[in-house]
């Protein structure tokens, strides 16, 4: 197969892939081809002992199953990438890709499960019945703020419940800003930063960004954490505000942490003057005019996929000194691969109860730090960085430590 340099063509060979293969994804024996003197081992009679151990001693479950390598997929559809709510069965394939990355960036195995509802609380439901089987659960593409009141709720089941849309998206955007803020000569805790696109993973980078630890209404100012000066958030309305209408509580308990001078209105408006603009929406979310209008030397993540906020070149003839996308064939892929198969081979490592959000800051750091000298079109790792998976999951287990 020929590599694909046209979106038509990467659209009808990433069909024929799928066809031909059936999928991403197949089940193997770890022992190899089953033969006769295996069969009573692996299954019965041999396997009852195996299931006796573990109903004396549950933690048996780690080393004796594939709980102890494997974690869960899970979606309902309702955000896939950019295609909005296209259901789980259409969604599934993207899930059957985050396995396949899962396993070849990070060494864990993994299952994709979508499943037939869009309610939180048959969501919530749902993983605390499946749980038993894995040792993690990689929330993805479920819409907010609906995905904010499953992870909430799902902290303390024993095993690590982390949506990737939020947290994988925010490790990789500080991670590349901590490098941009270098590039243009402006220390990271005087930039001013505007946030197009107030879903999941608007909201998160804005806590990631700010330092900030938030649970439902609430968010506390972690100690020791590198910060950004201000974020302002924009939604459909505008910038979000301390005490606007049509603010649900996760926006709302943001908007209280954040946007110090209180301003309001459009993202022209707010925009002015800005050190950095982040786009997390959708196509031409961002007109030049905006960044004609930021500070000097501005910094433009324009990460709508297929499609940016803004066309790069457009963002650079308006005065952007460092541009970064979400796309392969563009410098500075700003990426959730970059995050997510470290932290769920940490999870695999450590048996960890959970994901902190010590371990996301660190998880950044940890990022940002493999590149030494970072340029304008560098200012990120790519995901066939040498030992990447494992220079996130070292850093994620230290800050288990602390």
């Amino acid at each position: 197969m020929q590599q694909p340099t046209t979106p038509a063509e990467i659209n009808q060979q990433a069909l024929e892939l799928h066809k031909k293969y059936i999928g991403k994804l197949a089940t193997t024996a770890q022992m190899g081809k089953l033969h006769k003197a295996l069969l009573p081992l692996v299954y019965t009679p041999g396997v009852a002992e195996v299931c006796r151990a573990i109903a004396d001693k549950p933690e048996l479950a780690y080393t004796h199953t594939l709980k102890g390598r494997t974690v869960a997929v899970i979606s309902d559809g309702s955000a896939v990438l950019g295609l909005g709510n296209i259901g789980p069965l259409a969604g599934l394939p993207v899930m059957e890709g985050k396995s396949l990355l899962l396993k070849e960036f990070g060494g864990v195995d993994s299952f994709p499960l979508v499943i037939n509802t869009q309610i939180p609380e048959e969501i919530i439901t749902f993983v605390k019945q499946v749980s038993p089987t894995f040792a993690g659960i990689n929330l993805e593409d479920i819409k907010a703020p609906g995905c904010f009141q499953v992870e909430e709720a799902l902290q303390d089941i024993g095993i690590p419940v982390f949506h990737d849309d939020q947290h994988g998206t925010a490790i990789v955007v500080k991670a590349a800003l901590l490098n941009a803020a270098k590039v243009v000569g402006k220390p990271f805790n005087t930039l001013n930063v505007i946030i197009v696109g107030a879903g999941a993973a608007g909201l998160s980078v804005a806590r990631m960004l700010l330092g900030l630890e938030c649970l439902g209404k609430t968010c506390t100012l972690l100690p020791k954490v590198v910060r950004v000066h201000d974020v302002i958030v924009v939604d459909r309305i505008g910038a979000l505000v301390s005490g606007r209408d049509k603010q649900n509580m996760y926006k709302q308990s943001l908007a209280d942490s954040s946007n110090k001078r209180m301003l309001s209105g459009s993202l022209i408006a707010v925009s002015l003057g800005a050190d950095v603009i982040i786009g997390v929406s959708g196509p031409g979310a961002i007109a030049s005019e905006i960044i004609q209008n930021m500070a000097k030397n501005p910094i433009v993540f324009a990460l709508a996929n297929p499609t940016p906020e803004i066309d790069p070149y457009l963002a650079k003839q308006a005065g952007a000194a460092v541009v970064a996308t979400g796309r392969s064939n563009m410098p500075n892929q700003i990426n959730n691969v970059l995050a997510f198969p470290g932290i769920f081979r940490a999870v695999i490592q450590g048996k960890l109860p959970r994901i902190t959000q010590q371990m996301k800051q660190a998880a950044a750091a940890a990022l940002a730090n493999c590149v030494k000298n970072p340029t304008a079109t560098n200012i990120i790792p790519t995901p066939f960085y040498p030992g990447l998976a494992d220079i996130v999951a070292k850093a994620v287990l230290g800050a288990s430590n602390q």
